[in-house]
């Protein structure tokens, strides 16, 4: 296994030990209502000058990734709406993302990249700030970047004020124990800001009881705060090359994060297409289908999309998109 899987499984199995203790109940009915597929990503590399991520050598991911492609995989689902993370540092991919998107009008906004605190921060913010498909942008352990020490840079949180002060919102990126505590110093010093956290379900949970404290106290304390949520994204797991369908697998490290941040917190994103290399679309959804399913139909409604509502202020594009 890839380093990455190993870690993830590791993940999971620390939560999941006593899962043989659960039974085996079927699923409620299916998802209430529309779903928003709050975390997908948008590339092309026949683009000129080709595509910081992925990579060439990349044979699973390394084709166009695009609206008309995403509808034909997820639609079928119930899938109504998307939001597209960035995943180039390059400024210019801000508009290209902006501009695909507002194309295809099951894109209900983009998070974009950029760096407070730089020269051209505050003309960019506010430039992009103008399209109502721009929602926030992504900071966190991507593109070399490290929040944890960048908070201290000179301009840093008085661009993430800004941020908060135009109603946008900050998402974070490959989550660790370093970046939550983090996290938590961006909501001490900038406490109207908006925060998404993503991917927490891949995050591995530190071994070392006194770590493993710190961690779910720092989460504990930010879901406090009624302006942080959280994705369950990166969610499928392979062991030993094969994907892991078991539900009981899954439950009980989910149901750690749902513990903690209840059911107005946590929104839905599938991490399409990097979520390619470990399942298919079908397969990822079917493993969110089956947790949540479980919840009562107005968590299942909270949780598919009106949570999305709330953490990024999406503005409905067709008439099959809900609102709040």
């Amino acid at each position: 296994m890839r380093r990455r899987e190993v870690l993830k499984v590791a993940a999971f199995s620390a939560l999941a030990s006593a899962s043989k203790r659960f039974a085996h109940a079927a699923p409620a009915d299916d998802q209430a209502g529309p779903i928003i597929d709050a975390h997908i990503h948008l590339f092309d590399p026949r683009r000129p000058g080709g595509v910081p991520w992925p990579q060439k050598t990349d044979t699973e991911l390394y084709k166009p990734s695009l609206p008309e492609r995403y509808v034909r995989e997820s639609a079928r689902f119930g899938i109504v709406g998307a939001i597209a993370v960035e995943c180039s540092p390059l400024a210019s991919d801000n508009q290209w993302l902006i501009d695909v998107a507002a194309k295809h009008p099951v894109m209900v906004g983009v998070v974009g990249d950029l760096v407070p605190g730089a020269a051209n921060y505050g003309q960019d913010l506010e430039r992009l700030h103008q399209n109502p498909l721009f929602l926030g942008f992504r900071y966190g352990n991507l593109w070399d970047r490290d929040l944890d020490s960048d908070i201290e840079r000179p301009g840093f949180v008085d661009g993430l004020k800004a941020l908060a002060a135009a109603g946008l919102m900050l998402e974070s990126a490959n989550p660790d124990p370093r970046l939550i505590s983090a996290i938590r110093k961006v909501q001490d010093r900038a406490p109207d800001l908006r925060i998404v956290i993503d991917h927490l379900p891949h995050l591995t949970v530190p071994a070392e009881a006194a770590a493993r404290n710190v961690y779910w106290g720092d989460l504990r304390a930010l879901a406090q705060n009624p302006r942080i949520f959280v994705k369950l994204s990166e969610i499928p797991v392979r062991v030993n090359g094969k994907l892991v369908t078991d539900p009981h697998f899954y439950r009980e490290p989910l149901d750690a994060i749902w513990s903690v941040f209840g059911e107005d917190h946590i929104l839905f994103g599938s991490d399409w297409p990097n979520s390619d290399r470990v399942a298919t679309y079908a397969e990822t959804f079917a493993i969110v289908r089956d947790y949540v399913g479980r919840k009562s139909p107005e968590a299942r409604e909270k949780f598919f999309w009106k949570n999305s509502i709330a953490a990024y202020r999406w503005r409905r594009r067709l008439p099959d998109q809900p609102v709040a």
